[in-house]
């Protein structure tokens, strides 16, 4: 069996001396593992830096081996991403979160936003929305998407303030302020159609909704914790945010609510 396409690097393991399990992320395969043979040499090393974008052949003998990638390099940007804290945890953070999905399960969409984002997390300010927008689609691939476009209660599109942690559903200011203190904040940012960029604030909100419903869906369900590099993305994303907006860098938001 074989098969071709372009892939994005997640990570590596060692295998033997020479050799390594690379794990990517195909636009066609979804997530996919394959022996890389002299994967540890020096011509080989830079390629399979997580973040870059290379074209993959996997062969094997059934569907179900492990199989053997052989790879050419497209675009390496892994020395770029380095640069920043937001791209050094955000590469890590977006690959825990694709390790949720079933290996081989195709999700075409999460690899295009996967690209996407890896070519714009050099710049903080922009990073964090990105990455949000980017727990919301795994969320909903997982089967736990948020309706963020309408009032649950009024059916309503405008002045969206508010996010049940029940439903998952966006709520009106008017009709959530009774309940505000047991409400997830809606913040503007995420409101369909909204042009308006995400401040310190309002990027710590999103961080909350995000974590919520992916501890109480996704991460406790499984026994599992939520990837260290969430936290360190998130502390680099608001810091980067702070810094463009210092009238909110007094703020000291929880980053994660469980629920």
């Amino acid at each position: 069996m074989q098969w071709q396409d372009h892939a994005i690097i997640l990570g590596v393991k060692r295998l033997g001396e020479t050799s390594v399990v690379a794990e990517v992320m195909t636009r066609g395969r979804g997530r996919h593992m394959g022996l890389v043979r002299s994967g540890r040499s020096r011509a080989m090393q830079p390629v399979l830096q997580a973040g870059n974008l290379v074209e993959v052949t996997w062969r094997a003998r059934l569907h179900e081996h492990l199989g053997e990638f052989r790879m050419e390099p497209v675009t390496l940007r892994a020395a770029r991403l380095m640069e920043t804290a937001t791209a050094v945890y955000g590469v890590q953070a977006m690959a825990a979160l694709l390790r949720l999905l079933p290996e081989r399960d195709p999700h075409p969409h999460l690899y295009d936003a996967l690209d996407v984002i890896l070519e714009n997390l050099q710049n903080p300010a922009d990073a964090g929305e990105l990455f949000v927008r980017f727990e919301l689609a795994v969320l909903n691939d997982l089967g736990f998407g948020l309706d963020l476009t309408e009032c649950a209660a009024t059916g309503v599109r405008e002045d969206l303030a508010f996010v049940s942690p029940k439903s998952g559903r966006a709520v009106c200011r008017a009709a959530g302020m009774p309940w505000a203190d047991k409400m997830l904040a809606l913040p503007p940012f995420l409101s369909t159609g909204s042009t308006v960029a995400a401040d310190r604030e309002s990027l710590s909100a999103a961080f909350r909704l995000t974590g919520f419903f992916l501890h109480r869906h996704v991460y406790e369900p499984r026994g599992i914790e939520i990837a260290a590099a969430r936290d360190g993305f998130m502390q680099a994303a608001l810091k980067a945010v702070a810094v463009a907006s210092p009238d909110d860098a007094m703020a000291s938001p929880t980053l994660v609510a469980k629920g």
